[in-house]
């Protein structure tokens, strides 16, 4: 017999999200449900939006069908992170999430794009600068380096609180390696900035500081993109063959 008061906490949820042939589990309104017979939550992914193991009760209440649809699947628990968060964090900031709810989770994924793309951006349009010598594509690369120095820290901050708030900052293995990329990307990132306004010519050789110079400028992408690619892991974990 399932046990319905059972706590989970936000973390002990996220293991339930349906890959590797785990049961598939999701949160509404406290209330930790089991949808693993259900056929439009294979894999643990709905309508291939929504991922199991997190608490979806925004999501499920803005859905097309009614909320009682899950009543049709077994409780097997409760989720205990939402009671403790309550205690855990300032009134006045407990009160701004109940009035708005999406600052639970969405605040992260909507900034972290910016520095994605930005990094990005940088490592291409100085390679497109390279191919060229069009100095329109380098002075665009500067642009974007300074776009993405910009909202780091805000993706960065989003990404902690985050952390906080749902997964109750315990230390997952794709928490720890954004932990530690970020800073090593930020660093370099802003290395590169400051370089660069010093020296406007860096790129116009191909020999000795420009190698490090361009060793740097092409690092920004693979850095961006394991950070991203793990942050991406905990919302929409990668099923293993």
């Amino acid at each position: 017999m399932v046990a319905k008061d059972k706590k989970f906490s936000a973390a002990e949820l996220a293991e339930y999200n349906g890959t590797a042939g785990k049961p598939v589990y999701l949160a509404f309104q406290g209330k930790i449900f089991d949808v693993s017979d259900s056929p439009f939550w294979k894999g643990g992914h709905h309508m291939a939006t929504h991922q199991a193991g997190h608490d979806l009760t925004v999501e499920v209440a803005s859905a097309p069908h009614s909320p009682e649809v899950l009543e049709k699947f077994p409780q097997v628990g409760v989720l205990r992170a939402a009671d403790e968060a309550e205690r855990r964090i300032p009134g006045f900031l407990a009160g701004l999430l109940q009035r708005f709810p999406l600052l639970k989770r969405h605040p992260h994924p909507m900034v972290v794009h910016f520095p994605i793309v930005f990094m990005i951006s940088t490592t291409a349009f100085n390679i497109l600068y390279v191919l060229t010598g069009n100095r329109s594509f380098e002075l665009t690369a500067l642009h974007c380096l300074g776009g993405g120095i910009l909202f780091m820290p805000v993706a960065i901050g989003t990404g902690l609180f985050t952390w906080w708030l749902n997964y109750e900052a315990q230390l997952l293995k794709p928490v720890v390696i954004k932990l530690t990329l970020s800073p090593i990307l930020f660093v370099a990132a802003l290395t590169v900035f400051v370089w660069r306004l010093l020296n406007p010519d860096i790129l116009t050789s191909f020999q000795g500081t420009a190698l490090v110079y361009g060793g740097l400028v092409a690092a920004l992408s693979p850095l961006v993109a394991a950070i991203g690619w793990y942050g991406g892991s905990l919302s929409f974990p990668v099923e293993k063959e």
